[in-house]
């Protein structure tokens, strides 16, 4: 390696994703159903529970129950029309679907894909999948992607969600798999050390991570946040070890993206994961 490779290679490491935060207020919430009447009100009794960490009166909470759209294209209209700040809603609206658990249904399909407001997905009311501890209070936030570095808007959203005084997860997991494919185009290449490569790369790509989550927790420190941050980074097969992370920590809202410009449906493991 040149002296010059050696200063850009400094130069690069110095040059780190720095969090910025900012409260965000989503000002107008829409319930999406499929139901009317006084069930849609319970509905939004409960929703309006489960996220109090919204209560106060600059937060209005609108309705839009099933007799305001017969088709996903009607939805879309009807949701742009309200320009709500946040989506409630939940899987398989107008459809029977919800027996199986293997879809969100056409509805949230598209609608997760089209709109650029943020979409809170509960449990279908009747599919009895919600687990013991969900739907009561949002104590227990965690924000996954697999680039967390850089996503200020994800970790403002998972904030936001966190009731005072408890604690948001921010979680990032390389995937083994990937890795593992790279070391394995380096091994082929005699000029390049597999083993050193192997434990530099692994390093640097946590440390990124790791690097930025501290700049979240100072910043929370500095705005005075009742809000405990659990940093959780690693490497290994995502789906499950998200799937474990949400299990033994008892979580009771995950925050995500949905949207993908690489992709025509919702972002990688973000699909399993919500249903």
């Amino acid at each position: 390696m040149t002296k010059l490779d050696q200063y850009e290679s400094a130069f690069r490491s110095a040059d780190k994703a720095v969090y910025a935060y900012e409260r965000i207020e989503p000002r107008e919430i829409l319930l999406v159903s499929d139901v009317g009447g006084e069930v849609a009100e319970r509905l939004l009794d409960r929703s309006r529970s489960f996220l109090s960490v919204l209560a106060g009166d600059q937060h209005r909470w609108q309705r839009l129950d099933g007799d305001g759209f017969d088709s996903v294209g009607s939805l879309l209209e009807a949701v742009e029309s309200r320009e709500p700040d946040l989506i409630v809603t939940y899987r398989h609206l107008h459809s029977n679907a919800w027996q199986w658990p293997y879809s969100l249904g056409e509805h949230l399909d598209v609608l997760t894909q089209v709109t650029a407001v943020p979409v809170i997905v509960l449990p279908h009311p009747e599919a009895g999948w919600a687990l013991p501890h969900s739907l009561q209070n949002t104590d227990r936030v965690m924000a996954i992607t697999d680039h967390l570095s850089g996503d200020d808007r994800l970790v403002n959203w998972a904030l936001r969600f966190t009731e005072p005084g408890g604690a948001c997860w921010l979680t990032h997991v390389e995937s083994g798999a990937d890795f593992d494919r790279l070391l394995d185009v380096i091994a082929k290449i005699p000029e390049i050390e597999t083993e050193t490569a192997r434990v530099l790369i692994q390093a640097r790509l946590l440390m990124e991570a790791t690097d930025y989550i501290e700049f979240c927790r100072k910043a929370i420190e500095a705005q005075g946040l009742d809000v405990r941050l659990e940093p959780r980074v690693s490497m290994g097969h995502r789906l499950s070890e998200y799937r474990r992370l949400v299990e033994e920590h008892r979580i009771d809202l995950l925050v995500m993206n949905t949207l993908d410009g690489e992709q025509l449906a919702m972002h990688g493991h973000a699909y399993p994961l919500a249903i």
